[in-house]
């Protein structure tokens, strides 16, 4: 019927996520994390640690999908999620163990 114009538009994401950002994204927070929870010396001051640097890594995704490249903002959310709630499980399997929370 309308022989010059396309059959139905095309919608494209202007800022496609690929998979080498991502990694990359995964590997500088993993790498991260194994600093900051090396500098703990037991469980209590390992997940402190830990929760700082999930802190700060969220506030560097957040700035990175404003302003940056959303694809390392993915990589630091899913790295910092996943290293916040390993050390989560093992405060509670500590708490639920011992019945001490080791937090305080």
């Amino acid at each position: 019927m309308f022989t010059g114009l396309p059959p139905r538009p095309v919608y494209r994401e202007p800022h496609p996520v690929s998979a080498g950002p991502v990694l990359s994204g995964l590997a500088a927070t993993t790498v991260w994390f194994v600093l900051f929870g090396s500098l703990g010396d037991g469980l209590g001051s390992y997940a402190w640690w830990t929760i700082g640097a999930a802190l700060a890594a969220w506030a560097v995704a957040v700035v990175l999908a404003l302003l940056g490249d959303r694809g390392v903002a993915v990589g630091v959310a899913v790295a910092s999620g996943v290293a916040l709630s390993i050390a989560m499980f093992f405060v509670t399997l500590h708490w639920t163990v011992t019945l001490d929370w080791p937090l305080w």
